[in-house]
């Protein structure tokens, strides 16, 4: 067992959601305008860091930790009814900046994908616009989502859009 903090992960490039995408995944940014306003920034700073990017989607199931922290335990329930599967991921890292917050976490072993997502929020001090990002870089884990092909991407895209939604004021 590795003690630098990357063991358990199903991937190799543990944090590079900050920085360059691993050979072999897919990377997207997704992004939308919420609102303006330092109260709003600050709300919905609150808000990411306590998962309501996931719960507003529908897929929270738990956390270990009622605020994002690194080594935090998120468990996502994906799919409907008995199809249904639960995935854990783990938080990589936090983001605690003055114009952005947010947290990166990755996929452990069972989730249908391999990789890791980035939920935040960004303030743009020139006009005061606020933004929820998604930026994800991902593969396909499971037979299943190997077979999907463009499918499986598509589906990924549209649970971010959720994502931004549950944030939404605009």
């Amino acid at each position: 067992m590795s003690d630098d903090g990357t063991s358990g992960f199903t991937y190799p490039a543990v944090g590079a959601t900050a920085g360059e995408t691993p050979p072999g995944y897919r990377r997207f940014t997704r992004r939308r305008r919420i609102g303006h306003g330092r109260p709003l920034f600050d709300r919905a700073s609150a808000e990411v860091m306590t998962y309501r990017m996931l719960e507003g989607a529908g897929v929270l199931h738990s956390a270990s930790s009622p605020v994002a922290a690194p080594g935090t335990r998120v468990v996502v329930r994906l799919g409907v009814g008995p199809a249904a599967i639960s995935a854990a991921c783990r938080v990589v890292y936090i983001i605690d900046d003055p114009d952005r917050r947010g947290f990166a976490y990755g996929t452990l072993p069972g989730h249908p994908v391999s990789g890791e997502e980035l939920f935040a929020v960004e303030y743009d001090p020139t006009d005061e616009s606020v933004y929820a990002v998604v930026t994800a870089f991902s593969r396909p884990a499971a037979w299943y989502l190997r077979l999907a092909g463009p499918l499986a991407r598509v589906g990924q895209r549209w649970m971010a859009d959720r994502y931004l939604a549950a944030l939404s004021t605009e």
